[in-house]
């Protein structure tokens, strides 16, 4: 090791006179992208941050310095940093989240993703934009509101009473006061939730002269920078020419040259001798990082209290899965791929392996994991998907589920190349999919304390046994509705809980998408989607349909208005003989069911246990009442 930093010293030495000597000032700032790549990546940027973004001190914008780390890059506004998480290259835009601070006095609230001060854009060149201001602004508290502890926490209580604080450059957007039935008893937690969403900043460079110098810069085949030594940050343009040294350094300051020369050199020397015992700490690193990772609290605190299924390793799940073999894929979705697996005792079952990354990031694929073992550990029905375990580890999370081996719903609808459709969707078949998958939200909804709720009822979520009975899974985005401090059950119910929108396209329920307001009758639109499915055939949102009747839901609606509902019934019920006129009778009853779930006010729609008691009535009128789970409907395609 002193071999080579003495080589460093010795070649400064020869290469140092060559900076004095240059003629032009020196740039450690490129034009070319390959010049100035980053020595580890730099989300959300390609490549290396181009202008206003730079990672080096003294390029691009002083407003844009970006410091590189993974799995989001950060920036820093006004002292406070924030993660950026996406950027959409040749736009004026942010999306950047508040990085995480640790509560002082207020450690038992947490909402960690709420900075402890106000947003300050003031001397910045960003701006909030409009879109996220109006969602601060149609935010209002409950009278009285809800507060903490606000001689511990003042600055939440000030938010609670007034969120528009938060975001100081919100303050001129007009508040709709006077609508109480919006108010919001959780302030606290959805805009913990929203700035864990991100908010958008934008800017204007027609009105920074930062960006109308860059632009005359750029036209001399310059390079844009400031001078990182001066408090005022000048702009200063650098010529591409020069090979090295930092931005601010030219031809008139030699001693500053020589000085910085050799404070390289012992950099350079302090970096080696410090690689051994950077390589001797690491497992210590890494344990320190495991230990602050929100996956391993959540798993750590809920295995304490004995709350969670078995664990599996690694390397179990990668051998029941032969490594996970693609020839043994049974699935593959937004959020992750299906294997299907034997264990050591002989079970045969699914293993869904999250992917690491996707399009809301690593953060987003811990919280769907940690949240799918909370609700799938803490319920039991027929109807519902087990949980038989999961596995979180470094090289991946993993889940493991009963294996049902009959497919989707979807796949008995729609599959191109479908061994399932023929016979075994009769009508009497589908109003007994139909009832228990009802059932299985009636449980959800009314028997699960506090409530849950599925958030992604859809036909592709909807799995068949061989027997055609049916087992809901995929709780990935489910949430509890837990009722507020000293209120009951019912009022959680009635109210729901405020939430950004997610969810399958042609299933989200309108209402919630609209007033981010979440409720177990979002549930029933998505399960009148799959009414409608049932009935047609037709694809929850097929996009070679019409524009207008491109979302199922709406085409149907609108043929019942016009008394056409016969023309969107599937052929395929048309010519099943086991229904006979009852079947007739059953489609209309159970289209009057689906266009009351799909009803534009939640308030319009029916509770579970309504659409339960409703579907009994229908399959009772069905042959007499026979139940359409028997022995003569078990596929044969796989015999």
């Amino acid at each position: 090791m002193s071999l080579f930093a003495a080589a460093i010293v010795v070649l400064l030495t020869t290469l140092c006179p060559n900076f004095s000597s240059s003629s032009t000032p020196v740039n450690a700032c490129s034009s070319k992208p390959e010049a100035t790549k980053s020595p580890s990546p730099c989300p959300p940027f390609i490549s290396s941050p181009s202008f206003p973004f730079s990672s080096s001190p003294g390029c691009g914008h002083p407003a844009f310095q970006v410091k590189c780390s993974t799995p989001h890059s950060s920036i820093s506004i006004n002292d406070l940093s924030f993660s950026v998480l996406s950027y959409e290259p040749n736009s004026s835009s942010l999306l950047l989240s508040p990085n995480p601070s640790d509560p002082e006095n207020c450690s038992s609230l947490g909402f960690r993703s709420i900075p402890r001060r106000p947003i300050n854009l003031t001397g910045s060149p960003f701006r909030v934009s409009d879109a996220c201001c109006s969602r601060l602004s149609v935010l209002r508290s409950c009278s009285p509101p809800v507060l903490p502890n606000c001689s511990f926490c003042p600055w939440q209580c000030k938010l609670v009473k007034n969120p528009v604080h938060l975001l100081r450059g919100c303050g001129s957007v007009h508040r709709h006061d006077s609508e109480q039935e919006g108010c919001q008893k959780d302030v606290l937690e959805y805009l913990d939730e929203l700035m864990g969403i991100g908010i958008n900043f934008e800017w204007d460079e027609v009105k920074d002269t930062y960006f109308t110098n860059c632009t005359d810069c750029r036209s001399k085949n310059g390079v844009c920078g400031f001078n990182s030594s001066d408090p005022s940050k000048h702009f200063v343009c650098f010529r591409s020419r020069a090979r090295f040294s930092p931005p601010w350094i030219s031809e008139d300051n030699p001693r500053r040259i020589a000085v910085l020369c050799s404070v390289f050199g012992l950099a350079c020397v302090l970096l080696f001798a410090l690689i051994g015992l950077s390589v001797f700490r690491s497992g210590r690193f890494r344990s320190s990082v495991a230990g602050e990772d929100p996956t391993a609290l959540f798993l750590h605190r809920h295995r304490s209290a004995n709350l969670l299924p078995p664990v599996f390793t690694y390397e179990e799940l990668e051998a029941s899965t032969n490594r996970f073999d693609p020839k043994r894929k049974i699935g593959d979705g937004g959020f992750g791929s299906v294997y299907l697996g034997q264990l050591r005792d002989g079970r045969i079952v699914a293993v869904k392996y999250l992917h690491k990354q996707n399009h809301h990031g690593r953060a987003f694929t811990s919280k769907s994991f940690c949240n799918e073992i909370l609700i799938l550990s803490s319920i039991d029905h027929p109807n519902l998907v087990k949980l038989h375990g999961y596995c979180s580890d470094p090289r991946g999370l993993l889940l493991v589920y009963d294996y049902v081996p009959n497919g989707t719903l979807a796949d008995h609808l729609h599959g191109p190349k479908s061994p399932y459709r023929k016979g075994s969707l009769t009508w009497q078949v589908r109003v007994d999919i139909a009832l228990q998958t009802a059932m299985a939200m009636e449980y959800l909804h009314l028997s699960v304390v506090p409530p849950v709720v599925h958030r992604d009822i859809t036909s592709s979520n909807i799995f068949i046994e061989r027997d055609m009975r049916v087992k809901v899974g995929d709780f990935g985005l489910s949430r509890l509705l837990a009722p507020p401090d000293n209120s009951s059950t019912a009022t959680a119910r009635s109210g729901g809980v405020w939430t950004g929108p997610q969810g399958t396209p042609g299933y989200l329920d309108p209402d919630y998408h609209r007033s981010f307001r979440l409720t177990e009758k979002s549930d029933v639109y998505s399960f009148g989607v799959v009414l409608l499915e049932l009935i047609s055939g037709m694809k929850a949102v097929d996009q070679s349909r019409d524009k207008r009747e491109m979302s199922l839901a709406d085409l149907v609606v609108s043929k019942i208005h016009l008394g056409l509902l016969h023309q969107v019934v599937d052929p395929e019920l048309a010519v099943d003989g086991d229904g006979g006129g009852d079947a007739v009778e059953g489609v209309d009853s159970m289209a009057e069911l689906a266009f009351r779930c799909v009803a534009a006010d939640k308030d319009d729609r029916p509770d579970a246990r309504e659409v339960v008691e409703e579907l009994r009535l229908i399959r009772s009128r069905t042959r007499g009442g026979r139940s359409g789970v028997h022995a003569d409907l078990i596929v044969q395609h796989d015999r």
